[in-house]
This record gives structure tokens, sequence and C-alpha cells, in this order.
């Protein structure tokens, strides 16, 4: 049984965690096909946008125990095959050349709230849940870990991860955890509406962004400044920017 839906919807590719009988929770056959649409939509030159959401009523409670359950007396590689398997995943979102956009209802919990936490914008329905509740069953956040003290910051992510408590939407939004909290009523239609916008922007602004983004991680302010420069010139030799320019000079001279 597979654990995902790929759909495309013109220019936005939609991959659907489907295991809503399980809370939608993470074994390696679901990172492993997660894996895989990823890469099939970043291939894909129609898509310009990816929606990551969930069936049921959450979003994704973390790592299957069951599954877990199973390899409990396994060997370190069959271990280290299973958690990088979901590790692949965080990383290919963070590589791909279009932006994805997580929404969440219910609860977002362990690698589930880590998933949401790649994305590059989260959309939190106002009855949504995240938390990193792994030291309660002995266990670690060790991934996503990474992820989360560079969106929230040291103190919010070690009050996190060391007390394992669950946090509502709206202070998920105040410590820089989502991106909005959208209310139930227009919930389905602004994670829509911010879906299109993104997908109606140039693939290679959109690619040259996301890129710039996240490689600034990396570099000292005087060459983040310096990869900016680099950016934009390449920016600007694209005939996106070009044709972009002419529209708006062209609006600008015509007569009221």
């Amino acid at each position: 049984m597979t654990r995902i839906r790929l759909l495309k919807d013109g220019a936005i590719g939609r991959v659907v965690l489907a295991r809503p009988e399980k809370k939608n929770a993470l074994d390696q056959q679901a990172a492993e096909e997660l894996f895989a649409a990823l890469a099939q939509l970043e291939g894909d030159a129609t898509i310009r946008a990816i929606h990551l959401a969930a069936d049921g009523d959450d979003f994704c409670a973390g790592a299957d125990l069951e599954a877990l359950e199973r390899t409990l007396e396994a060997g370190a590689e069959v271990h280290r095959a299973d958690a990088e398997a979901l590790g692949r995943v965080f990383l290919a979102i963070r590589a791909l050349m279009k932006p994805v956009v997580c929404s969440v209802r219910g609860r977002a919990l362990a690698g589930g709230a880590g998933l949401a936490t790649a994305c590059d914008i989260v959309l939190a329905h106002e009855d949504a849940e995240f938390g990193y509740p792994e030291v309660r069953v002995g266990f670690v956040p060790a991934m996503v870990m990474t992820m989360l003290r560079r969106t929230v910051g040291e103190k919010h992510a070690a009050d996190l991860v060391l007390t394992g408590r669950v946090i509502n939407a709206e202070e998920a939004e105040r410590i820089g955890l989502v991106s909005r909290v959208v209310p139930a009523a227009t919930f389905d239609d602004e994670v829509d509406a911010t879906l299109q916008q993104i997908a109606r922007a140039p693939t290679t602004a959109l690619a040259l962004t996301k890129w710039l983004f996240y490689k600034l991680d990396s570099l000292s302010f005087d060459d983040g400044v310096a990869a900016g420069v680099v950016t934009n010139v390449e920016a600007r030799s694209t005939d996106d920017f070009k044709k972009g320019v002419r529209r708006f000079t062209e609006r600008r001279s015509r007569p009221e």
C-alpha cells in the first residue's frame, strides 16, 4: 500500500500524506515515496510550486512506532538506513529549486513537525499543534534539530526538544515555527491562494531566490552580500527579468 498520493494541479504539484488511519506516521517506505515524489516534481518543467499536505485529522504523528518496534533488535545498519531515508527527504526539500508550501491541520509531531519545518512556507490551521516529544520515549529529535535551531533560535528550540511539550498554532507563529496561522473558515482558500501566487512568478526567479535564501546559512555577512551581487547579475540576464521590466515600463509610459 502506498503511503502518499501525488497530484498535479496546473502549475502546482501536490504531495499528500495518505495514511490517515496511522495519523500519517512515517516509516522508511513513506520516506522513500516522499523522496521519489519530490524528485518527480522537481523534474517536471510544468510545476512551479509544491504543496505538502495530509489526509485525515492530523498532519503527521511522527515516526511509525510499530515499525520501529519491529526493528528494535536489528543492527545499526538497519537503523541507519531508516534514518537516512527521512534525512534525504529533509535535504531534498531544501535543495529543490521550487518552493514547497506545507499546510498543517491537526497535530504535527516529532518527525512530522520536522517535515513541516523543512518546508519553505508553513501555513497552520488555527487548531494545529506542533511538538517534538521524542525525549518522552527515550528518543532524540536528532535530524530535525538542525532545522529547528535555525528556524526558532536556540532558546525556543531547547524548550521544545528538552520538555517535549506540544504547542498550539498561535505560539508556533509567535516563535517563528510557522509562517502564518490561518482561520478555519478560510484555510483551504488561503492555502490555494498562496500557492497560486507563487506559481505565477517566473521559475528562474523562484529558483534563484530559494537557492540564495538557504545559501546564506553558510556565509558570513560580507560573503552573503557578495553572493547577492552575483545572483542579482544572474537574474538580470534572464528573459523573464527583461520581459518583466519592459512590461512595467510600458505600463508607466501609457497615458492616463
